[in-house]
């Protein structure tokens, strides 16, 4: 039922052939994918396949040489990465952008803390900011004992965690996710996937970028293969096991061959 469902709703993001060109450099020569509410997309490639050049076109950090991308089946064309935000589509790349030294807190409102009182005697409400950290936080099983403590502290999949939250919280629509296990343990990595699963749960679109295709498999809906700017297909979960996701993304005859070369222990 679930998958008729998102077949037959209108995507929320939709993009067709995308084209990016730097020069004469061709990042982008053909990329086309959607997601809809409540399902994960993967994206999958290896590097150079044009996962990056993508990201930055569905955030609004660049601007397509060519083809459509639409949002809620309109038209759409970012300037910047606000505009993006502005319609609900929020990016948590690698690095966070987050403060290390910052209270937990500061780097979940990061320039959105709300205000009291009158001009010029405003103020900003810690309290409530704290309050609201440590409610979203234990909504997903993360218990923030004190709010105010540096960022820095907690664990990589709990910052993974707070930088999520923290988009969902202020009204995404559809997240992406730039490779956010790759640096994680086992126990890491199995919090921030059962997040995204939570993430889904609640209606919004999320495209998860990754090369790992464990990772991908265990939350995908539908699979996105990209290699070399293109786009190789996309496959639902029940139309494609592991294995043969594997070989696409990096090349069956590839691995193959190696695989020969070094005496099948690949």
């Amino acid at each position: 039922m679930a998958d008729n469902k998102v077949e037959t709703t209108t995507p929320v993001i939709e993009v067709k052939n995308i084209v990016k060109h730097y020069g004469s450099v061709i990042a982008l020569s053909g990329v086309s994918m959607q997601v809809s509410s409540g399902e994960v997309l993967c994206l999958l490639g290896d590097n150079g396949a044009g996962k990056s050049t993508l990201i930055k076109t569905l955030s609004g950090v660049v601007r397509p040489s060519g083809g459509d991308f639409l949002v809620n089946g309109k038209p759409v064309a970012f300037s910047s990465p606000r505009d993006a935000l502005d319609a609900g589509i929020a990016t948590v790349y690698q690095d966070l952008a987050m403060i290390p030294l910052m209270s937990v807190t500061r780097n979940f409102f990061m320039g959105r803390e709300p205000r009291r009182g009158i001009r010029p005697f405003r103020y900003v409400d810690f309290k409530h900011c704290n309050a609201v950290t440590r409610e979203e936080m234990q909504k997903i099983g993360i218990d923030i004992r004190d709010p105010n403590q540096a960022v820095g502290t907690l664990s990589g999949g709990e910052r993974q965690c707070v930088a999520i939250a923290r988009a969902v919280y202020f009204g995404a629509k559809v997240l992406i996710l730039d490779e956010p296990t790759s640096a994680l343990g086992v126990a890491q990595t199995s919090m921030v996937l059962k997040y995204i699963h939570q993430v889904q749960q609640k209606g919004l679109g999320v495209i998860f970028i990754t090369h790992n295709v464990r990772h991908a498999y265990a939350v995908g809906s539908r699979f996105t293969i990209l290699n070399r700017g293109k786009t190789l297909g996309t496959f639902a979960k029940g139309e494609i096991n592991i294995d043969e996701l594997q070989n696409l993304m990096a090349g069956g005859k590839e691995l193959q061959t190696l695989s020969n070369e070094l005496g099948g222990t690949i």
